[in-house]
């Protein structure tokens, strides 16, 4: 049974960004998360984390607003709200970050643009509350002669507008007769004037923007739905370095009041496999290609274990810390800094790489294809995972309390030994390809013999035990075992049954802080696949289309879905998320061929029946 409930929507955000920086903005044009001068900086917009205090963000107040209206500009990363007051009279708030071709490369700077212009004449208040330090207010301010510098710590925010200075300085409210401009970034002058900079700017982001999504190959169903969620992880890849983020916040706690709450801001591994898929699937080959290189990058570097997570830039900390001047959204801390789970021991880290950087050996369309010198480099990995897959780690959903010899964790170093094998084929490295296959035959029969519990009548969550986790729904993804396998037939029927709440997936049914409350969106994805795969099409498409209702204003998945009340929880944009809702469309779309039938023409002479 599907939950219907829909209680007010907590992450109403839209996300604007431009491959170095991104903004979440609410349903008023507020912006009240941005991370300066990248995506895992300072938040000089932290509102959203702020609790109940009224600092890190900027707004534009109308006079008498009764009217709000915010969406994106089509097929952009562009967002236009319009707020007005009982006479029609309001303004029209234009925001991004540019993006676009400039002197042979892609201009990405640390900006964020506002265009606010009037409709009739409106009375408006400018308010601009920067924090540093995580939820520190500005140690200084300076005024020129027409920007505001702001400064914490380490940091600088320049304010450069052709808007009266005095009127954002003390909050004035004043009659907006003309269009005005704000854009921050670093403390630099601007090439020329701020209306100008801007009116050039949200030309080519929007020529940009409108471009890219004219080259992806979306399905014939579910179209829009598909450019918004190609759009939003575009916005989650860091050009420079290649790496997709799993989220651009921190924080936002998977269900209220639990603590659950983490820094998403980082590269997990174990998300290449499905973003790769999604960006293939799409022809987005430049921003596959790019997070190719960050994979690969880790795969050379590496002597054989790995990390599960990695920063933008692979090699900086990612220490644990609490954030003591932000209470935490809605109130609920703590907010983190950094993530543990950079420490942990998980196996499926090898599997991962191997799986995701597989796509060089077989795809022609990039411009450098893996060889044999990239093989030899992943069968380091490969000699890893024959090494621990039977050792207990802390797993796909990184207990921070217990270990277990997890079926996942057990399977992609299966993966790593599998894809091996094939890849040592394609290379006509026969010796190497019968020798890792015979490894992974091994692994193989050792995950089906121990993983399937005749007590759940279920493939289990760890082998040997009789726990019952999400994760199994990847087995057939993962070339484990076929869909249409006994074995997995019943345990998709077992997992629907147990783990499903009001049409929603658990992930499992306790870990270390108890019984979950909210889905992880990943799992209903799987879960949809899995039906797919399994020939159940129809159930499958209600599922999904269900999934896609229950997105935020803007398109947008967090991480976590309450099952009663159908609110989004946990960090936004979830890049597990978008990856899913491309995926997931394409495997359940009609062919492009079946949008126009070819009905037989009517004989000349026949009245049509149309």
């Amino acid at each position: 049974m599907i939950a219907h409930t829909q209680a007010p929507q907590p992450l109403d955000y839209a996300i604007i960004g431009n491959g170095r920086i991104a903004a979440l903005l609410d349903r008023s044009a507020r912006i009240v998360w941005w991370c300066f001068p990248r995506f895992d900086g300072d938040p000089v917009f932290s509102r959203m984390l702020a609790g109940d205090e009224e600092k890190g963000f900027t707004d534009v107040l109308v006079e008498g607003a009764v009217r709000t209206h915010s969406a994106y500009l089509r097929n952009t990363a562009i967002v236009e709200t319009v707020i007005e007051d009982d006479a029609g009279n309001g303004v029209r708030i234009i925001d991004f970050a540019p993006r676009y071709p400039r002197f042979e490369r892609m201009l990405h700077p640390a900006q964020v643009i506002r265009r606010i212009e009037p409709i009739g004449l409106p009375r408006v208040k400018i308010r601009v509350r920067p924090t540093f330090n995580y939820g520190e207010p500005r140690s200084a301010q300076v005024e020129g002669s027409n920007h505001i510098r702001y400064s914490g710590g380490e940091i600088t925010l320049r304010l450069t507008t052709d808007a009266p200075l005095s009127y954002i300085v003390h909050e004035t409210s004043f009659a907006l007769a003309r269009p005005v401009t704000l854009v921050f970034g670093p403390d630099e002058s601007l090439e020329a004037a701020a209306d100008t900079v801007s009116r050039e700017a949200m030309e080519r982001t929007r020529d940009y923007w409108l471009g890219w999504v004219r080259g992806l190959a979306v399905p014939l169903d579910w179209q829009s739905d598909v450019i918004r969620a190609a759009i939003t992880l575009q916005l989650c890849n860091f050009d420079e370095t290649g790496a997709i983020v799993a989220a651009h916040t921190t924080s936002v706690p998977e269900a209220p009041f639990t603590q659950r709450n983490w820094d998403y801001r980082y590269c997990w591994l174990r998300d290449a496999y499905f973003v790769i898929m999604a960006l293939n699937r799409l022809g987005a080959t430049q921003t596959m290609e790019s997070y190719l290189d960050y994979i690969t990058t880790l795969a050379i570097d590496s002597k054989g274990a790995l990390r599960p997570v990695y920063g933008i830039v692979h090699d900086q900390p990612l220490t644990e810390s609490v954030a003591e001047n932000l209470d935490g959204f809605l109130g609920m801390g703590p907010v983190r800094v950094g993530n543990q789970a950079a420490e942990q021991i998980q196996h499926d880290s090898c599997g991962s790489i191997i799986l995701g950087v597989s796509q060089m050996f077989i795809d022609q369309r990039l411009p450098r294809m893996g060889d044999e010198a990239l093989y030899r480099r992943l069968e380091i990995l490969g000699h890893h995972a024959l090494r621990v897959f039977l050792e207990p780690d802390a797993g796909i959903w990184e207990y921070r309390g217990r270990s277990r010899i997890h079926t996942h964790s057990a399977t992609m170093c299966w993966v790593a030994l599998d894809r091996l094998a094939r890849i040592a084929a394609l290379l006509g490295l026969q010796g190497d390809a019968d020798q890792w296959r015979a490894r992974a035959d091994r692994v193989r029969r050792e995950i089906l013999t121990r993983g399937w519990s005749d007590k759940l009548g279920a493939f289990a969550g760890a082998l040997d035990l009789d726990e019952l986790d999400a994760s199994v729904l990847l087995l057939p993804e993962l070339g484990l075992i076929s869909p249409k396998d006994p074995r997995f037939t019943k345990t998709l029927d077992v997992i629907g049954r147990e783990l499903g709440r009001n049409g929603f997936m658990l992930r499992y049914t306790n870990d270390d802080f108890g019984a979950p409350e909210t889905s992880f969106l990943a799992c209903q994805f799987w879960y949809i696949d899995a039906l797919t795969a399994a020939g159940r099409v129809e159930e499958a498409r209600v599922l999904l289309d269900e999934l896609l209702s229950r997105r935020n204003a803007f398109g947008i998945l967090s991480e976590d879905i309450h099952p009663e009340t159908g609110q989004l929880w946990g960090n936004l944009p979830q890049t597990y998320s978008m990856a899913g809702i491309v995926n997931s469309c394409m495997n359940l779309s009609r062919n492009w061929a079946e949008a126009w039938p070819h009905d037989p023409a009517p004989e000349p002479g026949a009245t049509s029946s149309v």
